[in-house]
């Protein structure tokens, strides 16, 4: 018997700790490759076309809602909706940033998602600030730090971790694996990256409603990601109207496009799935972050020479503002939760007094 309780322990604690880290470290090793394909000249745009046209097929038998009739109509414009915000806006906006950037931009920006949601709900007076509580200025705070990590990154870039040996006037062959684009415009791809985050940030909000009118998850998804393949096609072919941007060859770019495809749609959703039944939502967000480090390994140790010790430090700092919203946002709940649990305690005490 205490064998069995040990083994279910580590299953509900060791388990979903693993897949997760495991999960970030993936994302930062596909987001590498993405950039290197991406700078050896594979449009963005027909990545992100190609990408979402695989994950759509690999979605499929999972969507409920191409062969169910009695959906509501409104599922419809919600997951046009979804698709456009989501992936033609989003993506896009990410892909094309990284192609003048870096990964360590993608997730520094990325932990800027929180923050741009918050400010959003209290644009559009979904929530309030009360600075009175507690979890209000936890929020607050995190809020600032975020945006003062995010202008760090964009405007401050300190030195390399190492600099070119200036005994090597010649490169043999060039690198066969990038982490720093090379059309940098590193401005610019802070910029698009922080816009991608605005993106994902309404994307959320949009997803939030969608499926508390379609609970089935996996349907959202394919559908969503279904008509966003579709309306990416109409702009990448705006964008890109020479074929040969289109010509897939049997090289690294066609392993990546389909190992995105495969990880995005397949492997990454039915692990947080997995977590999220098995701990929480809050439980899955918690390992954002933790690409800040991995990213840096893999800066310092495989691209030391184009890896800039002031964008870690900047992207570490958006990490920080990322864990002080979650720590806010939990305050809040349990907050809410306390006082649902006391208005319960003493619903029956006034009952007994009125008998």
């Amino acid at each position: 018997m205490m064998v069995m309780e040990t083994k279910g322990a580590v299953v509900g604690e060791v388990v979903p700790c693993m897949l997760m880290a495991l999960m970030e470290f993936c994302t930062i090793g596909l987001t590498i490759l993405a950039s290197t394909v991406i700078s050896k000249g594979l449009s963005p745009f027909v990545f992100v076309v190609y990408t979402n046209a695989l994950s759509s097929i690999f979605l499929l038998p999972y969507n409920t809602f191409i062969v169910s009739r009695n959906k509501r109509e409104d599922l419809m414009s919600r997951f046009l909706l979804l698709g456009l915000v989501g992936v033609t806006m989003a993506q896009n906006l990410a892909f094309v940033g990284l192609s003048y950037s870096s990964p360590i931009v993608a997730i520094g920006m990325g932990c800027l998602i929180p923050s741009i949601s918050f400010l959003l709900a209290v644009i559009c007076r979904k929530t309030s600030v009360d600075l009175r509580s507690s979890s209000g200025q936890i929020k607050l705070m995190g809020t600032l730090v975020s945006v003062i990590g995010a202008m760090t990154l964009t405007l401050y870039r300190g030195p390399v971790v190492k600099d070119k040996d200036p005994s090597t006037h010649l490169q043999l062959a060039p690198p066969l694996f990038v982490f720093l684009s090379q059309h940098e415009n590193w401005v610019l791809g802070c910029l698009l990256f922080a816009l991608a985050s605005l993106s994902y940030s309404i994307w959320n909000i949009i997803q939030v409603g969608t499926i508390e009118k379609c609970p089935e998850v996996m349907t959202v998804a394919s559908s969503s990601t279904l008509f966003g393949t579709f309306l990416s096609a109409l702009l990448a072919l705006i964008i890109e109207r020479d074929p040969i941007a289109w010509r897939l060859q049997f090289d690294m770019g066609l392993l990546v496009i389909v190992l995105t495809a495969i990880f995005g749609s397949l492997i990454k959703t039915h692990v947080h799935m997995w977590c999220i039944q098995r701990k929480s939502q809050f439980y899955v967000v918690m390992f954002k972050p933790l690409g800040v480090p991995i990213a840096g390994m893999f800066g310092c140790v495989f691209f030391a020479q184009t890896f800039h010790y002031g964008s870690l430090m900047a992207a570490t700092i958006t990490g920080i503002g990322y864990y002080t919203m979650m720590w806010g946002q939990i305050k809040e709940d349990e907050n809410k939760r306390d006082k649902v649990d006391l208005s319960e305690e003493r619903a029956p005490l006034l009952q007994e007094e009125q008998v």
